[in-house]
């Protein structure tokens, strides 16, 4: 769990500072969704981010939500692709869905933060553009100097590359990848790229995978698996079922051959019983 750092916090009643409700993420101003890429990839980050050290409603997932970080200037934010916040409610204030994240308000940063590349937002996203007098710090800035978010992850559906920046003496490091796979210690979790089909679009895709280096499983694949287990088990009930009747048919075949074999003994004026 990161903290905000208070120091960095004017001495401002909170009740005076704007919070979520002042502060949401829609922006009728803004350009749409860059591509339909992003909103499955970042669902199917959601999907499979399941933390096993934190209990569900102490972890706050979100995409394009604006993160509002400096309470000298309330309008200002970042919203990334998908990013995931540890020890805080899911619901804001533990009743109500958010409308954006503020810092000054929670006072943790996001542990993780995913970008997807865009032509419009490469450069910025890897830290290749500068500040421009007068203008809000960069994503860069603010996830590595502001927020100091441990985890900074990005992905290029173009060329299928993963780039992992670690925080390391306060400033990203970027970490060199032997596979296309990633460990996250804090988290207990792995991210990777994985080839498969997702909501009917089958390409790479990043998602996350535990300790023994499966996969964690999609709402779909659950289902699929159970559906198959049923299917299984219904098809072994029904095997059961047929060796019980073939059992049956024998036992009634023995039975009819003994009565015949009795009959026949009864004709030679033998009695079945004696000979037992």
């Amino acid at each position: 769990m990161l903290k905000v750092p208070q120091k960095d916090l004017p001495q401002v009643a909170k009740e005076l500072l704007p919070t979520m409700y002042d502060l949401p993420s829609e922006d009728p101003q803004e350009p749409g969704m860059p591509d339909v890429f992003h909103p499955i990839q970042a669902t199917l980050l959601t999907e499979t981010f399941c933390p096993p050290h934190y209990p569900p409603d102490q972890v706050f997932v979100a995409s394009d939500v604006n993160i509002y970080y400096d309470v000298n200037h309330t309008t200002w934010y970042k919203r990334p692709d998908w990013y995931a916040v540890m020890r805080v409610p899911r619901l804001y204030e533990e009743r109500d869905l958010r409308l954006s994240y503020v810092i000054w308000q929670e006072e943790v940063s996001p542990m993780i933060v995913v970008e997807l590349l865009s032509p419009g937002t490469e450069k910025e996203d890897l830290g290749q553009s500068a500040r421009q007098e007068g203008e809000p710090p960069t994503k860069w800035e603010v996830y590595e100097q502001i927020l100091r978010v441990p985890y900074y992850i990005v992905f290029d559906r173009y060329s299928d590359r993963m780039r992992v920046f670690e925080l390391a003496d306060d400033y990203y490091r970027e970490v060199k990848l032997r596979e296309e796979r990633y460990w996250l210690g804090a988290v207990d979790l792995g991210i990777g790229i994985w080839e498969g089909e997702y909501q009917g679009v089958k390409r790479r895709w990043l998602r996350w995978y535990e300790r023994g280096g499966n996969w964690i499983e999609t709402q779909a694949e659950r289902a699929e698996r159970e559906r198959e287990r049923a299917e299984q088990e219904r098809r072994r009930a029904e095997q059961e079922r047929e060796r019980a009747e073939q059992e049956q048919r024998r036992a009634e075949q023995e039975r009819e051959r003994a009565e015949r074999l009795a009959a026949r003994l009864r004709e030679l004026g033998e009695d079945p019983e004696s000979l037992r």
